[in-house]
């Protein structure tokens, strides 16, 4: 059974109930979320060849720090940074370090800033420099999935119908999808009841309601869909070290479908990829 709650009066904290958000919830989150998506925007123009993912981990908590942020990463359970950087076949929570980028990679980050007390997270994959053809097919296909299941977000629907939307794109494309990490719903909380799948079916999952807040981050691999992680205890790889690629958005649930807070205002959503068609 699934229990939903307001969250104006829930407690501070993951008790696996489902929080419904009002109209206030909605306004800060897309203050903070489209703080994240500038903050993406702004790395379009930084990642590039030579760089080192450590000076991508300064700038976004600078960024932060200048318009009154915080990166929700920083020593969350531990973690050391302020974004994740996860290069070629690492498939999440890569941590940044001293190796400057080179000409072919394909390199996610992922952001998520906390503005007055609202978390906004989003991810987004960038080549590095030109990249083979296979790679941006990868990064083409994941963000479909990504606007696939968003696509399926209604009231009424259940979760499992955002799941299956993606996993029919991704294998239909001889691509893999993730099971290890999926979304999560987020708000006051980094991460919070309910967990969103990637794969699955249309009839399983709890029923999405108007005022639900959660991420989809759909991990799409060009090989297998097994993972590791490493013995560092954040950074997950790709078991066969094929590429992997990864989008994420934060939506909440609408009347008749749903709002992406974390929209790019320079439409850079894709950054590197060809426009979208029509």
């Amino acid at each position: 059974m699934v229990n939903y709650i307001d969250a104006a009066t829930a407690p501070p904290k993951n008790t696996g109930a489902i929080r419904l958000y009002g109209p206030e919830a909605f306004e800060g989150m897309r203050q903070a979320c489209q703080l994240t998506a500038r903050c993406l925007d702004a790395l379009a123009d930084i990642v590039k060849p030579g760089v080192t993912t450590n000076a991508i981990d300064r700038f976004v908590f600078e960024f932060g720090a200048d318009n009154g942020a915080l990166p929700a990463t920083l020593n969350y359970r531990g973690y050391k940074y302020s974004v994740c950087t996860s290069i070629n076949h690492v498939v999440c929570h890569g941590m940044p370090d001293d190796k400057p980028l080179r000409e072919g990679d394909i390199v996610n980050i992922d952001v998520t800033f906390i503005l007055n007390g609202w978390h906004g997270d989003s991810s987004r994959m960038y080549p590095v420099g030109t990249v083979k053809r296979a790679a941006e097919r990868l990064m083409e296909v994941t963000y479909e999935c990504l606007t696939r299941g968003i696509a399926a977000v209604r009231p009424g629907a259940r979760t499992g119908a955002i799941g299956e939307a993606i996993q029919t794109f991704a294998e239909a494309e001889r691509c893999s999808v993730v099971r290890d990490f999926c979304g999560h719903g987020v708000g006051q909380l980094f991460h919070d009841s309910p967990n969103i799948l990637h794969y699955g079916r249309a009839d399983e999952g709890p029923e999405m309601r108007e005022g639900m807040i959660f991420t989809i981050e759909p991990m799409i691999n060009l090989g297998k869909p097994h993972v590791k992680v490493l013995s560092d205890g954040w950074t997950a790889v790709t078991r066969d070290r094929s590429l992997t690629a990864q989008y994420e958005h934060t939506v909440g649930v609408t009347a008749d479908g749903c709002e992406i807070f974390t929209l790019s205002p320079g439409g850079l959503d894709r950054p590197g990829l060809p426009p979208l068609q029509g």
